[in-house]
């Protein structure tokens, strides 16, 4: 099986290159794609800070990379974006692709310990596998400074993988973020079937309860939230976190954007800020 990555597409814009690829990964047991964003390169020995994106339930490696807007900060700030897909496929799991919220497309970001789902590792995947594949194929990239962002499903991998790994990441964004999964119908159902009944064990991946924790936070979590949002108030709970960070003394700059909603027109009418605040993060030695 072919663990390194092979390039399977690649497509110029704001002066770097959208490349996607393709590799065996050994944590999930599947053939796995994801996509970096390289920012043009001042000089060939240019080494650029990344910064991960994971995206929401239904979605892949691509939308964040075709909808987002996200190169052109990206260009202009000199940070590459890297984009995996949201869960292993292809495993042919019985009931895998039964519902939009479960199974494929909807691993959220945790290490599932129930065996029917056991390949469902896609923390260990995020945190572990792939940081690690970057920096043994691509020199351009300075793993060492990273930075996680990201929607919904992906916003609650991004604010649970940042507090359980204060050293890995200089700063942390999400947009409509599922911050309380543990008291939400998605996280429910998804904990219930991935963990198992032992409540105990969700709160290792609830970033609400995970802020009492890990509150060492020193940069700004940044969150931005459509009031337009049809998920605001069952699924996505930001009250929630925000009593939990004013608690722990975490510095939380939670925007509720009038108007706006949970897609992608909302992520690409924020995303320069979103880039910024991470860019600023990763300049800071």
């Amino acid at each position: 099986m072919e663990t390194k990555p092979t390039e399977i597409s690649s497509s110029k814009m704001f002066g770097g290159y959208n490349k996607r690829y393709k590799h065996f990964s050994p944590t999930l047991g599947c053939s796995m794609t994801f996509y970096i964003y390289f920012p043009p390169s001042p000089t060939s020995s240019s080494k650029f800070p990344v910064l991960y994106w994971l995206s929401g339930l239904t979605c892949t490696d691509e939308n964040f990379i075709v909808k987002s807007g996200a190169q052109r900060a990206a260009s202009s700030e000199g940070v590459a974006l890297i984009a995996p897909d949201t869960s292993p496929r292809g495993l042919n799991v019985e009931g895998e692709a039964d519902s939009w919220d479960f199974g494929v497309g909807a691993g959220f970001y945790l290490n599932a310990t129930q065996e029917k789902w056991k390949n469902w590792r896609m923390y260990d995947y995020v945190v572990k596998e792939l940081p690690k594949l970057l920096s043994e194929n691509f020199p351009q990239l300075d793993t060492s400074r990273a930075s996680i962002s990201g929607h919904s499903m992906g916003g609650h991998g991004a604010l649970t993988i940042y507090l359980k790994n204060l050293d890995k990441y200089k700063s942390v964004s999400a947009y409509s973020p599922v911050v309380n999964p543990i008291n939400c119908p998605w996280g429910q159902k998804a904990f219930t079937n991935y963990l198992g009944s032992n409540k105990a064990d969700w709160e290792e991946y609830d970033a609400t309860f995970l802020i009492s924790k890990f509150h060492d936070v020193s940069a700004t979590i940044l969150i931005d939230q459509g009031d337009d949002d049809k998920f605001l108030h069952d699924q996505l709970l930001p009250h929630k976190f925000e009593e939990a960070c004013k608690n722990a003394n975490v510095p939380l700059l939670l925007r509720l954007q009038p108007g706006y909603d949970h897609s992608y027109y909302f992520i690409a009418t924020f995303i320069d800020d979103h880039i910024r605040h991470h860019a600023q993060a990763l300049s800071l030695k």
